[in-house]
Order: C-alpha cells, then sequence, then structure tokens
C-alpha cells in the first residue's frame, strides 16, 4: 500500500469528520444568540427557552467537535512531519493564535453562558453568548489563514529550504483569505439554520410545541435565506479569483481540457474521460462560464492540456521533471457540481419557505416540513463538497508552488502503521457519532418543557443548565 495515499485518505477523514461540527457550531450559535437577543429586547419568555432549548444541542456539538479537532492535529505530526518542517514557521502561528486567542475565548464564555442564567444581568449574559459567537467567527478567521497560505503562499522568504515568515500582515490580508472566508461562514450559517429549520418541522409535524418551534422556523428561514444567497454571491467572487491564482483546478472543475471558446460555455453535465483526456458527453449553458469567470458575457480560460506545458516550464525545477499537474479531474468536476446543486436546493427551500409562513400556511404543510428533514443535510453536503474541490484541485500540491503532497508526508513512516491509526480514528468517530446523535435525540425529544420545569423551579445545583 502507498503511504502517501493512506496519509491522505487519513487526512480527508479527520478533516471531514472535524469540519461537520465546525459549521453547525458557528452557524447555531449565532442563532442562539439572537434568540436571546430577541429574549432581552422584546422580553418575552418563549425566546429565553428558544435560547436555553437551541444552547443545548449547541454545547453537545461544539464537545464533540473538539475532540474531532485535537485528532485532527495529532495526526498532522503522525504522517505530515515534512510539511511541518517545510512550512510550520507560517502555518504554526495562525493556528497558535487560534487556539490561545479564539478558542480560549469562546471555552471561557462558553462556562459564564452555561452557569449565569440567574447570576448574571440579562445584558451581561447576553454578552456572553455573542463572544462565544465571535470566538467561533475569530476561530475560523485563524484556520482560514492556514489554508488560504496553502492555496496561495503570501507574507513568507525561503531560507535553508524552509518557508518563513517575514510578513504577518500580508498572511491576514491574503486575497485568498478574503474570498475564502465569506464563503465558509455564510455556509456556517445555512449550516445552523437548516438544522433548526429541520428539527422544528419533525416536531412540527409532531403538533408538539407549535408557537415555540414555528418561531424557531421563522428565524432558520430568514438566517437559511440570508446565509443561502451569501453562500452564491460569495462563491462568485472565490470563482473568480480561482481564475487567476490556481487555473488548473478551475479547468478541472469545469472539465476543460483544451482552450475555451470566447464566449465560455459552463458545463452543467459531462462524462469526463481521462483516459483520452476528453468528454464524451457534455450538456452547456453558453456564456455562462465567461459570466462566472470574469463577471461578463465574453472571455475564454485555458484549458488543462495548455496549464500542464505551462507548469511544466514554471514548476519543474521545483519538483522535478516529469511531474502531472492535473488533478483528480472527476472528483474535482463532480464535488463542484454537487456543491451547486445543494447551494442552489438551500436558496429555494427558505423561500417556499416564507411563502407559506407569509401565507400563515407553514405548520399546516406536511410535504414540505418533511422535506426539511433530509434537507438538513444539505449544508453538511455542500460543505463537504466545496472543500474536497478546493483540497484535491490543488493537487499535486500541498503548498501551491512550493511542495507536493509527496514531499509532504513523514519519511519512513510504515504503510501498516498509518493504516493501524486510520482504523483507529474511524473507530473513535464512529463512538463520537452514536453518543452525539444519542444525546441530540434524547435533547431533541426532552423538548422546551424541560426548561419549562427548572425555570419553574431554581435548583441550587451550579451544574445543572439554567440554575
Amino acid at each position: 500500500m502507498d503511504p502517501v495515499i493512506l496519509a491522505r485518505l487519513q487526512f480527508a477523514a479527520t478533516t471531514i469528520f472535524h469540519f461537520f461540527f465546525v459549521p453547525l457550531s458557528i452557524g447555531l450559535v449565532l442563532i442562539v444568540a439572537l434568540m436571546e437577543t430577541m429574549y432581552v429586547v422584546k422580553k418575552d419568555e418563549m425566546y429565553k427557552k428558544m435560547a436555553k432549548f437551541w444552547g443545548h444541542l449547541f454545547l453537545i456539538n461544539f464537545a464533540v467537535g473538539v475532540v474531532t479537532g485535537i485528532i485532527q492535529e495529532f495526526q498532522f505530526g503522525m504522517n505530515w512531519s515534512d510539511y511541518s518542517r517545510f512550512v510550520g514557521d507560517v502555518f504554526g502561528a495562525p493556528l497558535a493564535i487560534e487556539a490561545l486567542l479564539a478558542f480560549f475565548m469562546e471555552s471561557t464564555f462558553i462556562g459564564l453562558w452555561i452557569f449565569g442564567w440567574e447570576r448574571f444581568s440579562k445584558k451581561l449574559h447576553l454578552a456572553c453568548i455573542w463572544l462565544v459567537s465571535l470566538g467561533t467567527t475569530l476561530s475560523a478567521i485563524w484556520i482560514l489563514t492556514a489554508n488560504s497560505f496553502m492555496q496561495v503562499p503570501v507574507g513568507f522568504k525561503m531560507n535553508n529550504g524552509r518557508a518563513e515568515m517575514n510578513d504577518f500582515l500580508a498572511l491576514i490580508t491574503n486575497g485568498q483569505l478574503l474570498v475564502e472566508f465569506p464563503h465558509v461562514i455564510t455556509g456556517a450559517l445555512c449550516t445552523g439554520a437548516f438544522f433548526v429549520a429541520g428539527v422544528s418541522a419533525f416536531n412540527l409535524l409532531k403538533k408538539r410545541n407549535i408557537l415555540f418551534y414555528k418561531k424557531s422556523m421563522n428565524i432558520a428561514l430568514i438566517i437559511g435565506l440570508i446565509g443561502s444567497i451569501g453562500v452564491a454571491l460569495s462563491g462568485h467572487t472565490q470563482a473568480q479569483y480561482l481564475v487567476k491564482t490556481q487555473p488548473m483546478k478551475m479547468a478541472a472543475a469545469e472539465g476543460i481540457w483544451k482552450d475555451t471558446a470566447d464566449p465560455a460555455p459552463w458545463s452543467a453535465l459531462a462524462i469526463i474521460d481521462t483516459k483520452n483526456k476528453e468528454n464524451s458527453f457534455e450538456i452547456n449553458i453558453p456564456y455562462a462560464l465567461s459570466f462566472l469567470s470574469y463577471s461578463k458575457f465574453e472571455g475564454s480560460l485555458k484549458g488543462m492540456e495548455t496549464l500542464q506545458k505551462e507548469y511544466t516550464a514554471k514548476y519543474d525545477s521545483v519538483v522535478g521533471k516529469g511531474t502531472n499537474y492535473i488533478p483528480p479531474v472527476k472528483t474535482t468536476y463532480w464535488s463542484f457540481r454537487f456543491m451547486i446543486g445543494f447551494g442552489v436546493a438551500m436558496i429555494l427551500l427558505p423561500i417556499i419557505g416564507m411563502y407559506l409562513w407569509r401565507k400563515g400556511r407553514l405548520e399546516n404543510s406536511p410535504l414540505f416540513l418533511k422535506f426539511l428533514l433530509p434537507a438538513i443535510a444539505f449544508p453538511f453536503l455542500a460543505n463537504t463538497a466545496g472543500w474536497m474541490m478546493t483540497e484535491m484541485g490543488r493537487q499535486p500540491w500541498t503548498v501551491f508552488g512550493l511542495m507536493t503532497t509527496a514531499d509532504a508526508i513523514s519519511p519512513n513512516v510504515p504503510a501498516g502503521m498509518i493504516l493501524f491509526s486510520t482504523i483507529m480514528y474511524l473507530l473513535v468517530f464512529t463512538i463520537l457519532l452514536v453518543v452525539m446523535v444519542y444525546l441530540m435525540i434524547r435533547e431533541i425529544k426532552k423538548g422546551p418543557e424541560v426548561l419549562q420545569a427548572v425555570d419553574a423551579k431554581p435548583s441550587t445545583d451550579p451544574f445543572k443548565v439554567g440554575a
């Protein structure tokens, strides 16, 4: 077995699993903060119960997400030590700031929020949850700063064969970060909103706590629409930046083997033939790719064959002759389309829901409510597909233009050891997933009624939420 393939599979498994929890935490805590804000402003106890109930679910997700994040960082040292040595002086700084500033900020104010319901003033307690939300956003910024360097390296100099940071400002103003961050954050808003909408739809179908879940659904629909439109607009901006900085990735995402016509059509559907380097079947939308790339209905794009020649002339001196710079085309192409497909669905569903809400038919529309249940998965699937396109489309690079994936893995680590650790990680992930699903279902079944009982009879136990 190839250690490079196994290391990549392990990285993919740990990263994808961890990223199930990250956007849900970011989106859900913002919704909780908005609910508590409405409680403080409107003095409506219903919003307090909403903040507590959805806050419970956020805490479960956050706790599991922390564990998966630790595992992800651990496998960096196991399988990617050459990468760490090469880029650690750059990559380590934003990760250290994320841990020391953002994560500690989240953890501190989560504790204050949990135990401060009856101990702080309403406004001070509200400030705690908003600071938690700010902390999750700051975490995303620093993690994406590190990832953006891998996509578009800036703010460094080479010294003794290692990349060393010499311009921190360039690192945090990286153009890749400026287009990537809004896309990830708006995707997180969608994740939180569709989770709240799906759970609310389930309970509305069961005719449980109608008013509670109607209000939750209304907030989720608004956030979901804002987030999904934001995802589309920021994705458009990111695609245009991609054309300039990683044209090979864009060519692979569109299945472009040879230079396009001017104007360039967008490939809605194609059968990719990587052996013959052509598409045997294709459905195109005229002018659309030119508009996606340049915001105008003209302009062509280079194909992968042309770019292979250009990359060979530019990068063979870095990585050696005979390197294939074309990424896995089928994976890149289809992950891009899955992302777009789920994104379109995430725009349409909130629009339909808000229409039914305005007509007063939301809770009496079982077909729509039933559709919202599987739609909980749409943002998770879109997020995963988007990251697959982003990371697979960068291959063969770990750090674009500087270091290949094959050069980044730990030397002398047997394939059997990587396989064993991968199996162990997957076992831990499975246990965590089962525990999380069990806890989530248990809390959802309890519903807001248990919170009403807690509010009616204050507890002296400081370890009970709401005490």
